[in-house]
């Protein structure tokens, strides 16, 4: 069953992309979270006979890597965003600790 284009808006040239070339175009940071989130999508749907957390966490994991087309853009993004929020130029830390910050 293919998701609906209209539920993947944002996604860019990664709209068809498969779980394998979806992780392939992640940053090294975030394979591990999209590992566990993926596992655990399959093993939802393998209990509850439901696709909706696959189709669900591959669209969410496209976009992030529609957003990780350029890997240095995504970092100072969520630096940004996290020194706006903080109010301040915040030091040097690393790219978790930043989402953390988020709340991502």
């Amino acid at each position: 069953m293919k998701t609906a284009p209209s539920d993947l808006r944002g996604c860019g040239p990664f709209a068809e992309a498969t779980p394998a070339e979806v992780r392939a175009a992640l940053i090294p940071e975030e394979t591990g979270e999209f590992d566990e989130q993926w596992r655990r999508a399959l093993a939802e749907a393998a209990e509850t006979f439901d696709l909706s957390p696959v189709t669900q966490a591959l669209d969410h994991w496209r976009r992030m890597a529609w957003l990780q087309q350029d890997p240095e853009d995504y970092r100072r993004m969520l630096v940004s965003a996290a020194e706006i929020l903080a109010g301040e130029k915040l030091p040097p830390e690393p790219l978790a600790a930043t989402k953390a910050r988020l709340g991502l």
